[in-house]
């Protein structure tokens, strides 16, 4: 099968969307089929050559809407090569592009909200909400409407996506969804990685591997940290991602007036070995996270054994509960508070059963294949 695939960037800082499609179009191509990629990126930028298939970037684009007139004539020339459309995400020009061209063709495309319809925007970013009303009726609303189908990753982000416009249709599909398996040379990743940050010998190390943003709860771990910090002296948060909005200057004086600003690693972005090192390296992932569609970097963590300690707003957390490869809270202070003793509380034992069950836990329903597979055989249903 010959799929394109729409998406506003490939950057790899813009999160696990973008990570998520890379996985997914590598395991596509070693499945027998044929993948392309359109995205409103420059075509100069670096990350365009990493990419794992054919790329056509459009940019450079216009502001944080990315609008980019070269886009709907692209689609209306080129798409009919396809036999399906994969779009990825919402609220920026790429969607509304592809529409213009699609709702004019017979080709089928498919919608991947990646939870960016979640009511958690809605009561949060009030009037950026009011903004984007205005725009929904005659651009996304349409988008999800004309679709074969919209993808979801599980039923909360369904559920969650009929709650932010009344004004709502799609045919809603649930399909499998995961990451690439973690490498195997785990003491070697883990020894490069402590040999890069050799402070970090002899630790008991905390995980927070996501973008510094306010929807992750970065606030709540650094609180809930500080709580729990002086129960052990060797205990160290690690605090990496990249910071789009500034976020973590505050975060850091958050952590100095708690009086643990000795206890936290800022890393910024891991990737690669790195970033694999990191998560071997470490006792814990945690990721009290206010709203989170899937989130590949649990998903990760998992892989390489650790156990999880995220909040009940990350929409897997019920695998994670029923699979017992972690701990599950609310998205506060006390709830992550608690997610952190329930871990330090373990014995060796206890501790490792909960290792076994993380990677158990990922090879039963995040493996990147099945969703591949997966979502193969959604297209192949819907298309006719």
């Amino acid at each position: 099968m010959k799929i394109l695939r729409v998406i506003s960037s490939i950057d790899p800082k813009d999160g696990g969307p973008m990570e998520a499609a890379r996985k997914i179009d590598t395991t596509l191509q070693h499945l027998g089929h044929q993948v392309e990629l359109v995205c409103l990126d420059d075509p100069n930028a670096d990350f365009i050559y990493d990419y794992p298939v054919q790329v056509h970037a459009l940019g450079p684009s216009k502001g944080n809407y990315k609008f980019n007139k070269k886009l709907t004539p692209w689609l209306n020339e080129n798409v009919d090569s396809f036999e399906a459309v994969i779009i990825d995400g919402l609220w920026q020009y790429h969607s509304f592009g592809a529409w213009r061209a699609l709702a004019k063709k017979t080709i089928p495309y498919f919608v991947f909200t990646h939870g960016m319809l979640d009511p958690w925007f809605k009561k949060t970013y009030p009037l950026k909400h009011m903004k984007k009303w205005l725009y929904w009726p005659w651009a996304e609303y349409r988008l999800l409407r004309d679709a074969k189908a919209v993808l979801f990753t599980c039923e909360d982000e369904k559920i969650l996506a009929r709650e932010s416009f009344w004004l709502y249709k799609a045919n809603e599909v649930v399909t499998a969804f995961g990451t690439a398996d973690a490498p195997k040379n785990r003491g070697q990743l883990t020894n490069n990685f402590l040999d890069l940050y050799p402070e970090l010998k002899s630790k008991r190390l905390v995980l927070y591997l996501s973008r510094i943003h306010e929807k992750k709860g970065c606030d709540l771990l650094i609180e809930a940290f500080a709580k729990v910090a002086t129960q052990d002296p060797s205990l160290q948060l690690i605090m990496a991602g990249p910071d789009q909005t500034g976020w973590s200057s505050t975060l850091k004086i958050l952590a100095a007036q708690r009086g643990i600003s000795d206890r936290v690693s800022w890393l910024g972005m891991l990737s690669g070995d790195i970033k694999w090192g990191a998560f071997y390296a470490a006792e814990v992932f945690c990721l009290p996270s206010h709203q989170e569609n899937f989130g590949i970097v649990v998903a990760e963590a998992l892989a390489c054994g650790k156990p999880v300690l995220i909040s009940n707003k990350v929409n897997i957390w019920r695998e994670i509960e029923s699979s017992n490869a972690g701990f599950v809270d609310h998205d506060t202070i006390d709830g992550t508070i608690r997610n952190l003793q329930r871990w330090l509380a373990l014995d060796a034992n206890t501790y490792k059963e909960l290792t076994e069950h993380a990677r158990k836990c990922f090879t039963q329903h995040f493996l990147i294949q099945h969703a591949a597979e997966r979502l193969v055989e959604i297209i192949q249903e819907q298309r006719f």
